[in-house]
C-alpha cells in the first residue's frame, strides 16, 4: 500500500514538472504546475474510484461510452451536411453532442453492466465470478416482513439484492395509505429498505424496469425475473406458486423459517405455556418462541399456566408447522410460573435432574 502511495505522488510530480516547463495552454510556469497537481490529483481519485468497480461495469461502460461516442460522430457528419456554412454553431453541437453521448454511454454501461453475462464470453474473464442468477428480487411482502434485513446481515444471502422501481411505488402508496395500519406497515418496509441499503458487505440496486401492460405486481416480478433469469425472494403463497408455473425460482423466506424450526417427534416432553382454549372440547392452545401453534389435549383448564406434556403427533401444513400433545395428571408437571417454551427447556430440566442424582454432587 505504502509503494502504491509513494507511486502515486512520484505520478502527481512528473505531471506538475512537465507542466511546469511545457506551460501549456501559455499559462505562467506557476499556474502550470498547479494546474500539473490538480489533474493529477483528478486521474489518481479516479483510479482509486475505478479499483473498486467490478469488471462487469467496466466493460459496460466502455462499451456504451464508445457506442455512444460513434453516435456522436454520426451526428456531426448530418450537422456538416445540414449546416454547411455555420462556422461557430455547428462545432459547439459538435462538441456537446460528443460530451453527452459519452457521458450517457458512461453513465448508462455502468449501471447496467452488472447484468453482463461474462461466462457467455467462454471464460475470457475466468478472474471475475460471473453467475447468471446472482441477482435476487425482492417484493413488497418480503421488505414488510422485515426477516430479510437480520438473514441479509448474516451473510447467507449472496448476489445482488434488486428492488425494482415499482416496488417501491407500491411502498411509498402503502406509507401514504389513510389505514394506520397499512401506514406503519409501508413505513416499516422503507425503514427496513434503509436498513439493507447499509449493509456495507451487500450489493443492492434499484432497477428502473417497468412493464407498462401489465398491471398487478406480482405478475411485473415474475417478467422482470425472466427478463434476468434470476430468483425472487418473497413470503407471499400466492406469487410463490404463481411463479412457480412460469418457471421462475423464489426463495420463500416462511419456508426457510420452518426448515429452522426445531424439530419435535412424537413421544417427547416439551414445556408450553397455554395461552388460550383450543377449538375442540377441553382443548388448550400454547404458541413456541418461533410462533409454532401447540394444541394440547386436557388442558383447558390450565390457560395461563405453564406444563410439560407429551408430542402426540406433528403436523406440516404449507403455512408452518403444527404440533399436538396431551396433558396427563399422573406424569406431567405444572407450574405455576411461567417459564421458557419448547423442547430444549425440558431438555435442560432434565439435566439438571439427572445432575442432582449424582452422588456428591453437592445438590
Amino acid at each position: 500500500m505504502n509503494d502504491l502511495i509513494l507511486l502515486r505522488l512520484v505520478f502527481i510530480a512528473l505531471l506538475a514538472t512537465a507542466s511546469f516547463f511545457l506551460s501549456p495552454f501559455g499559462f505562467p510556469k506557476p499556474w502550470s504546475a498547479l494546474s500539473g497537481v490538480a489533474i493529477g490529483t483528478i486521474i489518481v481519485a479516479f483510479e482509486v474510484r475505478l479499483k473498486e468497480v467490478s469488471l462487469k461495469r467496466l466493460i459496460g461502460a466502455a462499451v456504451a461510452s464508445v457506442l455512444g461516442i460513434l453516435g456522436a460522430f454520426m451526428i456531426a457528419l448530418i450537422l456538416n451536411w445540414a449546416l454547411p456554412n455555420n462556422h461557430t454553431t455547428v462545432p459547439f453541437l459538435q462538441i456537446l453532442v460528443l460530451l453527452v453521448m459519452a457521458y450517457v454511454g458512461l453513465a448508462v454501461g455502468s449501471a447496467k453492466g452488472d447484468m453482463l453475462n461474462l461466462a457467455a464470453l467462454g471464460g475470457l474473464f475466468g478472474g471475475e465470478k460471473a453467475s447468471r442468477q446472482t441477482f435476487k428480487i425482492l417484493d413488497t411482502s418480503v421488505v414488510i416482513d422485515g426477516r430479510i434485513a437480520d438473514i441479509a446481515e448474516t451473510g447467507f444471502l449472496d448476489g445482488i439484492l434488486v428492488i425494482p422501481q415499482f416496488v417501491l411505488r407500491e411502498l411509498q402508496l402503502v406509507a401514504d395509505s389513510s389505514d394506520s395500519m397499512k401506514r406503519n406497515r409501508g413505513r416499516r418496509g422503507l425503514d427496513v429498505l434503509q436498513r439493507i441499503q447499509k449493509i456495507s458487505s451487500l450489493n443492492v440496486q434499484i432497477l428502473e424496469d417497468d412493464f407498462p401492460n401489465v398491471r398487478e405486481v406480482d405478475l411485473k416480478l415474475i417478467e422482470l425475473a425472466k427478463v434476468y433469469d434470476c430468483k425472487i425472494v418473497t413470503n407471499d403463497f400466492n406469487l410463490n406458486k404463481v411463479a412457480q408455473l412460469h418457471g421462475v425460482q423464489v426463495l420463500n423466506i416462511n419456508e426457510l423459517a420452518n426448515s429452522l424450526k426445531p424439530i419435535v417427534l412424537p413421544g417427547e416432553i416439551m414445556r408450553v405455556f397455554i395461552l388460550k382454549e383450543g377449538k375442540e372440547q377441553n382443548q388448550g392452545v400454547a404458541y413456541l418462541d418461533d410462533g409454532t401453534m401447540v394444541v394440547v389435549d386436557g388442558a383447558k383448564r390450565l390457560i395461563s399456566k405453564t406444563i410439560d406434556i407429551s408430542v402426540t403427533s406433528v403436523l406440516q401444513t404449507t403455512a408452518g408447522k403444527m404440533i399436538f400433545g396431551r396433558f396427563d395428571d399422573r406424569h406431567h408437571h405444572v407450574y405455576d410460573k411461567p417459564q421458557h417454551s419448547g423442547p430444549s427447556a425440558d431438555r435442560e430440566h432434565q439435566r439438571k435432574e439427572d445432575h442432582a442424582q449424582v452422588p456428591g454432587s453437592g445438590l
